[in-house]
């Protein structure tokens, strides 16, 4: 079963925030406008689609062995720009949770959606993907008038739709939900490596690693492996009592 959250949208006179070293000391209501040229390129990228609100969609957690996977939606004030928000792949743990802060604090509605181990099982990766960005997408509030999706695949959605290939380095709303999705399932991961610490999902977030890849063959998969996935095999081992959570 899916597991979804949203977050109300802020008021509609909230400050702009701005990126740019040179704009460190202005105050955000004394913001230039953006032909001045301190806006980022990703910023760029959205306004010169001309819509508002604009939704920025994306997902993380496609690749790895185990785990969920969890997409996300970001509506972010149309003067807003950081020099922190960038491809959550690109960010380091830290600068990625100082990101996630800031989008969570700053966006009109942000909103997510988790696929469990076995629903991405049974739809198939991309689906599962697509699925949970429709979920997302459609807690917003209020309704975007246009959603980017990362990647060269859409899905069915009452609202208008358009993919960006490799969005989340070109769209700041896209790197937006990006933050937003590894965030939210790096942090499930963590949860989870308390339930079984012998697999090191903290360290890597379920990722064929070598370390993970050694510990399936010694305990086997858990409840929260991807069955259908190359180098997880079912096994009959003392482990097949652990606890189901996803």
């Amino acid at each position: 079963m899916s597991v979804s959250g949203k977050r109300r949208p802020k008021a509609a006179d909230q400050k702009p925030v701005l990126a740019g070293s040179l704009l460190d000391n202005l105050k955000a209501d004394l913001a230039p406008a953006p032909e001045i040229g301190f806006f980022s390129p990703l910023y760029r990228f959205d306004q010169s689609l001309r819509v508002r609100p604009l939704a920025g969609l994306d997902e993380a957690g496609r690749g790895p062995l185990a785990g969920p996977l969890v997409a996300a939606a970001v509506i972010l004030p149309e003067s807003f720009d950081h020099q922190a928000i960038n491809d959550s792949k690109k960010l380091t743990p830290e600068s990625r949770l100082e990101a996630f802060q800031l989008v969570t604090s700053k966006a009109v509605s942000w909103a997510y959606s988790v696929k469990t181990s076995a629903e991405v099982d049974s739809l198939n990766p991309l689906r599962a993907s697509l699925s949970a960005m429709g979920e997302a997408i459609d807690q917003l509030e209020p309704r975007p008038k246009l959603g980017l999706v990362d990647g060269n695949q859409l899905f069915e959605s009452s609202v208008p739709l358009k993919y960006v290939v490799g969005g989340d380095a070109k769209s700041l709303s896209i790197a937006a939900a990006s933050i937003v999705a590894k965030v939210i399932r790096d942090r499930i991961m963590d949860e989870l490596h308390l339930v079984y610490p012998q697999y090191g999902f903290d360290r890597h977030k379920g990722y064929g690693t070598r370390e993970h890849l050694k510990a399936l063959e010694l305990y086997g998969p858990t409840p929260v492996h991807r069955m259908t996935y190359k180098g997880v095999r079912p096994v009959q081992t003392p482990k097949s009592n652990l606890p189901r959570l996803f």
